[in-house]
């Protein structure tokens, strides 16, 4: 080896240390950068020259500087990332709903319904007290606004996650954009391959714009050769060849609040999977609470049927001059199960009382509802109002809505009993509760405007409040749709569940978290900076760089030598 020759080794050695120093040295400034990934110097031996017999080292050369990172574990966090995102907005969710509902409060469901039934007890106990008759209808529309609030709260909740999904899609969309735009600049600074030195600082950058884009939505990345990567969420593609597709919104109705759903641009399907932010409000606002929202509709639907069912029986203190149902039909030549009614009659009977005011007398008609479809054709609201109209001193007619009316002749009143058909409830006529579900349910204007027209007795004058105690009582007994449930079980159930799904869900998110920190706790170990470990190669590079120049030193000596002969 000539003098030369061990110069220029000696020369590169130098430069070699000082570059893995300042590699260190970026290591060391960026321990405390959040996602940053350490880079290591990779060497390998310069190519020999050949003289006479013999190959002589070139010296190190630097092969590049690359990042420690291992790939396959980065799918695996995103993954569990995108897991643990959606199972914390489900979580976050169960917890609003549970305070919206706010149980166990003095303003909650099961209060109001207490509070109604007591309140109608009193009147059992003195039915011809206008004030207390008054009370039970106050505390029933009360009741009933209770759990219209209630819808009305959820209702916002739900139309309030679109702010989320807006937000969410917003940063979704900025993040692919920067992705893109980052594989540009990085396909371009390593035109050399892996082998060469990596673009660092830039892809720590789309690490970080991927893992937080996992966070938002379910995203699988595959890197090609070149340094590129492709960005898929199930079979649609984000970014694909340099190609990029965004995420959209689209606004829809769903039980009646205004949702927004999303979509990947162009596609025809709704965003796939179950895992990320994103889902996870959808998930929550369509399952969790919209479930919810389900069940509160059934039960406001039987609650208002099922005490209907019985106050529609029953007489108050005054009767009707006129009264017009609540409820109309679709087709007035249809069964009255198949007319489009929001509450179903039954095959049976229900009495018409005609009291004559002046008298006193009262003449009471049976009116058949047949719905048997044994003997003809079933009732329909035509032939209904055709019986009615022929009983004696009553005139009947259909509203252009097709809601039934009756009118008594003058100095008459209307009363009913009897009602094993549901037909006067389902029709709106005598009864206490309007609407159909959660949203719309209301104490009868009829009824609040005039409460001693609420049905307290059955027809044994001011002091009978059997009626009263039988509606005092509705809450105890089983109802069909219920699957046999009563009404009080059926809520108690329907918040038991929600508490329950609730501390599942706490302990699901808690099992991701979990999973998520353990990864991250390895990628940590495996890409994160050691400052011990830095501090000790940082001394090796020092101590190597001492003799390279000492090396040098010596060199130097000998053409000092040589020159001198």
């Amino acid at each position: 080896m000539g003098l030369n020759s061990a110069l220029a080794i000696s020369g590169r050695a130098l430069e070699v240390f000082t570059t893995g120093i300042e590699v260190a040295g970026n290591n060391i400034s960026n321990a405390n950068t959040p996602g940053y990934i350490r880079e290591r110097l990779h060497l390998e031996p310069s190519l020999g020259t050949q003289k006479g017999a013999q190959i002589i080292g070139g010296g190190v050369k630097v092969n590049g500087i690359r990042q420690e990172i291992d790939k396959y574990l980065e799918t695996r966090i995103h993954a569990a990332t995108s897991d643990f995102s959606a199972a914390e907005e489900r979580e976050q969710i169960y917890k609003q709903l549970e305070a919206a509902v706010n149980e166990l409060t003095n303003g909650d469901i099961s209060s109001g319904m207490n509070n109604f039934l007591a309140t109608i007890s009193d009147v059992t106990n003195q039915p011809e007290l206008e004030s207390i008759v008054q009370l039970a209808v106050l505390e029933g529309a009360e009741f009933a606004r209770e759990i219209a609030d209630l819808r009305a709260r959820i209702d916002d909740q739900r139309t309030s996650f679109g702010v989320k999904i807006n937000d969410l899609v917003n940063e979704a969309n900025e993040l692919i954009d920067i992705i893109a735009d980052l594989n540009v600049k990085i396909t371009t600074a390593e035109a050399g391959g892996l082998y060469f030195s990596e673009a660092g600082g830039m892809r720590t950058q789309r690490y970080e714009a991927m893992n937080r884009l996992s966070e938002i939505i379910p995203i699988r990345a595959v890197e090609r050769e070149t340094g590129y990567y492709d960005i898929f969420v199930g079979p649609d593609h984000l970014i694909l060849q340099g190609e990029t597709q965004h995420l959209e919104t689209e606004v829809a109705i769903d039980r009646g609040a205004q949702i927004l759903n999303v979509r990947v641009e162009g596609s025809i399907s709704q965003l796939p999977g179950s895992a990320g932010e994103l889902n996870g409000v959808i998930d929550g606002r369509d399952n969790i609470v919209g479930d919810f929202v389900d069940k509160l509709d059934i039960y406001s639907q039987n609650l208002i049927y099922e005490f209907n069912k019985i106050h529609s029986s029953g007489q108050g203190q005054i009767g009707f001059d006129s009264v017009t149902g609540t409820y109309g039909v679709t087709d007035t030549t249809v069964g009255l199960e198949a007319a489009g009614l929001t509450f179903t009659p039954e095959h049976g009977s229900f009495d018409v009382i005609i009291e004559n005011k002046l008298t006193g007398i009262r003449e009471t008609t049976t009116i058949q509802v047949d719905l048997d479809g044994i003997n003809g054709a079933n009732t329909t609201l035509d032939s209904l109002r055709g019986d009615l109209d022929a009983v004696s001193n009553l005139s009947a007619t259909i509203t252009s809505d097709g809601r039934l009316s009756l009118a008594a002749d003058t100095n008459f009143e209307i009363y009913f009993a009897n009602d094993d058909s549901g037909a006067l409830a389902a029709l709106g006529i005598n009864t206490f509760f309007t609407g159909t579900d959660s949203t719309d349910i209301a104490v009868n204007d009829v009824v609040l405007n005039e409460p001693l027209r609420f049905a307290a007795g059955r027809g044994g004058g001011t002091a009978d409040g059997s009626n009263a105690l039988a509606l005092s009582q509705f809450i105890e007994h089983p109802v069909t749709a219920l699957g046999d449930l009563n009404l009080d079980d059926y809520y108690n159930g329907m918040i038991s569940e929600l508490a329950q799904n609730s501390a599942s869900e706490s302990a699901v998110r808690e099992g991701f978290e979990s999973f998520r920190n353990s990864l991250l706790t390895q990628k940590q170990q495996n890409s994160g900076v050691s400052l011990d470990e830095e501090a000790i190669k940082v001394m090796e590079l020092q101590s190597s760089y001492q003799m390279a120049a000492r090396f040098i030193s010596v060199i130097e000596d000998l053409f000092t030598t040589l020159l001198s002969i």
